[in-house]
């Protein structure tokens, strides 16, 4: 566990105990919260423990009890039609909480759905179609695999590793690549991990073949009355990374293409990876722009009032197995480490 993860850990825990969140949550707190899931599926224990992306993970067990949790502190489990039209009257009689995933995991429709549905929660689905065809590439899962299985020199830029299978190499190996990989522009990181998974043999479509739901399957899942789905553009770029009528492209055409498979409007948009670095004032824009009522960020907070002008930026917060408490959970739902983390202010749209 990073040093990071153990700092926000201690902090969420601090502002329980000390009812510091539950007490400032009059004024932290907002019309409600959308939450930011991805795979949700039951715990695989590693046997070295080398589970770089576990933070995008989270398991029913969790997911029953943070919204078991949600109910009894009073918050009203709606859809994101549902808050948008809140947010629009610009008041809300009780705190709302949203629930949304991205990336279109199969694991959402076989572990997680059942679990809105002893709920009665709805939630929104962002698909990938790149996913779903495995025509694009989860990078960070595939450098995962290829760390795990792998032996050898493995270089990204300038930097190198040594894998020789022991737990530590793999971990000095992923701290060292995964963020030069991140870094790197759009198209020369995918080139990287076409080039290097076939040096190794490793198959990246079967990994999204694996991994995310066929069209047969997101059809049976927009087919549920508690389900949406949404747009997450067509290979999972930084769209702000991307010259504009790229961005435009990977926006606006993903969902159209949802449109084309499930012979329905598509009303809802995620950026991907979601953060300052990877989504801005521009992109927010081509979002409004390609006709979505709403887009979502992973910039941290709640939902105000004000977001009646910024649609196309609104705040989630992320669920993670590395907070993995419903207490801390309750936290982060408060706003209190969203209003923190924004020095204050209720919107952070630029």
């Amino acid at each position: 566990m990073s040093t990071g993860t153990k700092l926000l850990r201690l902090t969420f825990e601090t502002l329980h105990r000390s009812g510091v969140a539950a007490a400032l949550r009059p004024w932290s707190q907002g019309l409600g919260v959308i939450f930011c899931m991805h795979s949700v599926q039951p715990e695989k224990p590693s046997a070295d423990g080398f589970t770089p992306n576990a933070g995008l993970t989270s398991t029913p067990e969790f997911l029953d009890a943070a919204l078991t949790m949600l109910r009894q502190a009073g918050y009203d489990l709606i859809s994101l039609d549902d808050a948008l039209l809140r947010i629009e009257e610009g008041r809300s009689a009780k705190p709302f909480a949203v629930f949304t995933l991205d990336d279109g995991y199969r694991d959402n429709l076989v572990h997680a759905l059942p679990v809105f549905e002893k709920h009665s929660c709805p939630f929104v689905v962002y698909v990938t179609p790149g996913f779903v065809e495995a025509s694009t590439e989860m990078w960070w899962l595939a450098l995962e695999r290829i760390i795990d299985k792998e032996t050898g020199r493995l270089e990204a830029g300038n930097v190198s590793a040594v894998l020789d299978g022991s737990a530590a190499s793999k971990w000095a190996a992923w701290s060292v690549l995964s963020p030069v990989v991140q870094g790197m522009p759009e198209h020369e990181q995918r080139t990287w991990i076409r080039e290097t998974s076939a040096r190794f043999g490793f198959d990246l479509a079967a990994l999204c073949q694996e991994l995310i739901m066929s069209w047969n399957e997101v059809r049976k899942l927009a087919a549920h009355p508690l389900a949406t789905i949404g747009a997450h553009t067509l290979n999972h770029f930084a769209v702000s990374r991307l010259p504009e009528e790229e961005a435009r492209r990977e926006i606006t055409v993903s969902g159209k293409a949802l449109e084309r498979e499930l012979g329905r409007p598509v009303r809802h948009f995620a950026y991907p990876y979601g953060n300052v670095a990877h989504a801005g004032v521009r992109d927010f824009r081509l979002a409004a722009e390609a006709g979505y009522a709403t887009a979502v960020t992973t910039r941290m907070g709640t939902v105000y009032p004000q977001h009646v002008r910024h649609l196309q930026a609104l705040p989630r917060v992320m669920v993670s197995s590395k907070y993995a408490e419903p207490r801390w959970l309750k936290v982060l739902a408060s706003g209190l480490p969203g209003r923190m983390n924004n020095l204050g202010r209720k919107l952070n749209v630029r």
